[in-house]
Formats: structure tokens, C-alpha cells, sequence
């Protein structure tokens, strides 16, 4: 009778000590490479490029999606952006290497609000704010509640809008109080693991996901305890938050280019891309046909483009979603390779 108590004791400590360990071994792989800041009891983690002598583009903050971090975005946009803009890659509150900070930084708007503070720290009045997936939620937040310090707003396959349905059962699940802290410190690591080439390929499905992906983008760093348990309860509460919020975005008046794929496996782009849409007087909604969820690296140029078009600068974008298109249908029988030699010479 005492034998098994002991054994399922022993399962537990085993799986606890193996979530230490790997975790510590995921941010040996993929240290901090940006710096903290104190934005007001906490401390924010981001990578900021200073202003080049002759940029030719706004200040351009970053916001990654949900179980990302500042790498994600940054393998994205800064090797087309350097020497052109001042650009602030940020861990969101919780994610990557940034402190969570108080409950306030549970919704949107309270990201929001550290991305402010975090910008009026490195000297950054305005800036044009590219939002991916539920930086996208985060993207609207900041436009409706710091107006001032937002000259533009890039949503790519954004998260903004209440949808039917549910979120998966262990964003539910790592949500609760206890039971979330047991899961994210015995189980999620080992699991995720195991899920990790799948859930990345599904996030770029139907595009081919670069071979270089998880590396540069170290989407593993969700997969710590803490982190898991945030990104959880971000995705369990946006849902509520954006019901309450979504009404508001027709305050919106900052230019905004909305650029979304038509094959999004992740967010009902009809719903979200759609809703903003109508939702923001004057903004522009750029449809890529066989694109998923990663416009920020399928479409990086035509992202570029739509920056570029905030700054004042003559772009067409249909025609640059044309040319992605074309490009996204010759890419679609090759291997993931031939994607990380397409977006280097994007």
C-alpha cells in the first residue's frame, strides 16, 4: 500500500526535476539578447535599435504574438529595417526575458500601457506599432489608450475581435490557480516538446515553416513554467477583453494597414481582419491568398511595404500582395530551405 504513493511521489520529483532542468537548458540556448528596463515595478525585456543618422522611417515598436518573444519579430523585420528606422523589439509582460509585473498586465491594456512606459524610457515619443496575432489586441489597445504615441498601427493576421467557440483545454487548464502552476511545472514542458515541430508548423500551415524558425524565432522559451502560465492566461482572458474593448476601435484614428492571408489556420480572419476593417475609418486591408498565420514572414516585404506606406512614402500594396502571391505559389512545393533563402532576399 505504501509502495505506490511512493511511486507516484517519484514520478512527480521526476517530472519537476526534469522541467528545472530543460528550462535552464532552453535559456542556455536562447539567452536574453535584449535589456531590461524598469517600467514601473517591474522590469521590461527588450532589444532596441537606436535611430540611424539618416532614417527614413518612424520609430516602428514591435509585438509579438501570443507563446512568442522579441525574436520572433526580430528575425522578421530587422534585417530589412537596420540603417532605415529606430526599432524596439519587446518581450510583452511575462514572455521571453520581461517580468509579468502586476495583474493588470493579464489583459491587453495593461501591456499597452508597459509598452509606453517602456517607449517613454528609450526617448521614443510616437511610433508606428506592428502587432502580430495577439500583439495585434495589444497593437488596438495602445492606439485607443495612447493616441499620442501612436503614428501608425500594422496589424498582421490579427487577434481583436470576440469569436464563438473556446480555446484549447490547456490554455483553460494553466489558467487556473492551482492545478495551472502543478501543469506548467510537471507536465507542459515534456509535452510541449514532443508538440513543438508540430504546433510551428501549424502556425505557418499552409506555407512551409523556415528550417531556421527555431532557432531564430526560440519559440521553446514559452515552454518555462512561469511563461507557459502567463501566455495561458493571456489567450484564456482575450476573449472577454477584446468583447469589452472591440466596441471602442471605431475611436481609431491612426492610419492602419491591416494585412491578413486568406488560409489562417489560427485566427478567423474573416472575424478579426475583417472587424477592424470596418471598424477603423480609413484603414486598408491587404488580402494574401494561401497565406496562414505568418505574414510577417511570408509576406515580410509586403509588411515592409505597408510601413513604409505609414510613413507617408507612395506604396502600393495590392500590388505587393500580388507579388507575394506569386511568390507564395511558386514556394509551395519546396522545402523549408528554399523559404529561408526566399525571405533573405526579400
Amino acid at each position: 500500500m505504501i509502495l505506490i504513493p511512493l511511486i507516484l511521489l517519484g514520478i512527480l520529483a521526476a517530472a519537476f526535476g526534469f522541467t528545472t532542468w530543460k528550462a535552464l537548458a532552453i535559456e542556455k540556448a536562447y539567452p536574453n539578447i535584449g535589456e531590461l528596463t524598469d517600467v514601473g515595478g517591474f522590469r521590461m525585456n527588450a532589444v532596441h535599435v537606436p535611430p540611424p543618422p539618416n532614417a527614413d522611417l518612424p520609430p516602428i515598436v514591435f509585438i509579438h504574438g501570443a507563446s512568442g518573444n522579441l525574436r520572433d519579430q526580430q528575425a522578421a523585420f530587422r534585417p530589412l529595417l537596420e540603417g532605415r528606422a529606430e526599432m524596439l523589439f519587446v518581450d510583452r509582460p511575462g514572455h521571453g526575458y520581461s517580468e509579468r509585473g502586476g495583474p493588470e498586465n493579464d489583459f491587453p491594456d495593461g501591456q499597452a500601457g508597459a509598452i509606453a512606459r517602456l517607449m517613454e524610457k528609450r526617448g521614443i515619443d510616437r511610433a508606428i506599432i506592428v502587432g502580430h496575432s495577439f500583439g495585434g489586441a495589444i497593437a488596438a489597445s495602445f492606439a485607443l489608450y495612447h493616441p499620442e504615441k501612436t503614428a501608425g498601427l500594422l496589424f498582421l493576421a490579427p487577434a481583436t475581435h470576440p469569436w464563438p467557440g473556446s480555446i484549447d483545454w490547456y490554455y483553460k487548464l494553466t489558467a487556473r490557480p492551482v492545478l495551472g502552476r502543478l501543469f506548467s511545472h510537471l507536465l507542459a514542458l515534456p509535452a510541449g516538446l514532443l508538440m513543438m515541430d508540430g504546433a510551428t508548423r501549424s502556425v505557418f500551415s499552409p506555407n512551409p515553416c523556415p528550417a531556421s524558425y527555431k532557432d531564430n524565432g526560440a519559440p521553446a522559451l514559452v515552454l518555462r513554467p512561469a511563461t507557459f502560465r502567463y501566455n495561458a492566461i493571456d489567450v484564456a482572458n482575450l476573449n472577454g477583453y477584446v468583447t469589452r474593448v472591440a466596441p471602442r476601435y471605431r475611436e481609431i484614428k491612426a492610419p492602419t494597414v491591416i494585412i491578413t492571408g486568406d488560409q489562417d489556420a489560427i485566427v478567423a480572419e474573416e472575424i478579426h481582419s475583417v472587424g477592424l476593417a470596418n471598424d477603423i475609418a480609413g484603414s486598408e486591408l491587404i488580402w494574401i491568398r494561401n497565406l496562414g498565420h505568418k505574414p510577417d514572414y511570408v509576406a515580410t516585404d509586403v509588411a515592409v511595404a505597408a510601413i513604409e506606406k505609414l510613413s507617408g512614402l507612395p506604396r502600393d500594396l495590392q500590388s505587393a500582395a500580388a507579388l507575394a502571391e506569386a511568390r507564395i505559389a511558386r514556394h509551395a512545393q519546396e522545402p523549408a530551405a528554399a523559404l529561408d533563402l526566399a525571405i533573405e532576399k526579400t
